[in-house]
C-alpha cells in the first residue's frame, strides 16, 4: 500500500529522518504488530506505534481496567473503571490516528490462541504481566520464525531485548528459570513503564523500518532510580529446548555460505 497525501503530511517530520524517508513509512503502513498486556507498557508501546503509522495493531489483554491502573494507562479514562481495557486502547488511538487499523482482542495469551495471534503478525512486542504468558509468546515466535521485542520492568528496575529466532538468544535462553512475579506484588510508577515503552516502541520501528541499530543479543538493563543503563550479552544456549534447532540451523547455513564464498573468492583468483 502507498502512502496518501494525508499520510505524508501527518509523518512529515518522521520521514524526514536520515535513513527512514518514504521507504520506512510504507514499510510501517504495511506491517502489522501484536502487543499484549496492554498496561502501562503495552498501552504505551501501542500509542508511539499508532502515532508513527504502523498498519495494523493487534491488541491483546484480559480483564478490565482497575481503578489502581489509573497511575500509568495513559489510554484510559477514569469512566472506563471496570471495562473491558483492550476496548478502550482501541477507541483512543482511533481517535488519535484513524489511518490505521485496529483489532482488540480481550483475551489472555493462551495456548490455544498464541498461534493464531502470531501468525498475524509481522512482530510482537511482550508486554505481559506473568512468564507464563511470555514464554507462549516467545515459543510461538521462533516456531512461526516473527521477531519479537520483549520488554519487562520491576519497580524502579527494567529490562528490553530484541529476539529473532535463530539469530539471538531467545526469552528461555535468557531465563532458563523464571523468577517468581507476583504482579500486584511490587510499586509501579507511570513514568518508568512510559520510559520503557518508549524505548520498546523504539526497537519495533526500528526493527520494521531498518532504521539503525536495534537491540539484537544484547538485554538493555535499567535502574531507573539512578538512571544507570547498561547493556550485557546474554547466554545463547545451542541446546536451548526451545530455539535450539533453529539456532543450529542458522548456524549451519552461515557455516555453508561462507564456505560458499570461500570457494568462490578461491575461484576468482589468478595465479
Amino acid at each position: 500500500m502507498v502512502l496518501t497525501p494525508q499520510e505524508l503530511e501527518r509523518y512529515s517530520r518522521q520521514i524526514m529522518l536520515p535513513g527512514f524517508g518514504e521507504e520506512g513509512q510504507t514499510a510501517l503502513k504495511n506491517s502489522t504488530a501484536l502487543v499484549t498486556g496492554v498496561g502501562g507498557l503495552g498501552g504505551t508501546v501501542a500509542l508511539y506505534l499508532a502515532v508513527a503509522g504502523i498498519g495494523k495493531l493487534i491488541l491483546v489483554r484480559g480483564g478490565e481496567v482497575r481503578l489502581d491502573d489509573m497511575n500509568r494507562q495513559i489510554l484510559m479514562t477514569d469512566d472506563w473503571v471496570g471495562k473491558p481495557r483492550v476496548h478502550k486502547a482501541k477507541e483512543t488511538l482511533a481517535k488519535i490516528n484513524p489511518h490505521i487499523e485496529i483489532e482488540a482482542i480481550p483475551e489472555y495469551v493462551t495456548s490455544q490462541n498464541v498461534d493464531s495471534l502470531v501468525k498475524q503478525a509481522d512482530i510482537a512486542i511482550d508486554c505481559a504481566f506473568n512468564f507464563e504468558e511470555r514464554d507462549l509468546l516467545n515459543d510461538a515466535c521462533v516456531r512461526w520464525n516473527k521477531p519479537m521485542v520483549e520488554t519487562a520492568m520491576n519497580g524502579m528496575e527494567a529490562y528490553l531485548t530484541t529476539i529473532i529466532p535463530g539469530k539471538t538468544p531467545c526469552l528461555s535462553c535468557i531465563f532458563p528459570e523464571k523468577p517468581q512475579w507476583d504482579r500486584w506484588g511490587f510499586g509501579v510508577l507511570g513514568a518508568v513503564s512510559g520510559t520503557l515503552a518508549c524505548l520498546a516502541a523504539l526497537e519495533a520501528i526500528k526493527l520494521i523500518t531498518g532504521l539503525d541499530k536495534p537491540l539484537l543479543g544484547q538485554l538493555l538493563t535499567m535502574d531507573l532510580s539512578r538512571l544507570e543503563f547498561a547493556k550485557r550479552r546474554p547466554y545463547h544456549d545451542p541446546d536451548c529446548p526451545v530455539c535450539g534447532s533453529r539456532t543450529k540451523q542458522g548456524i549451519a547455513e552461515a557455516i555453508a555460505f561462507l564456505e560458499i564464498t570461500k570457494e568462490e573468492d578461491l575461484a576468482s583468483m589468478r595465479y
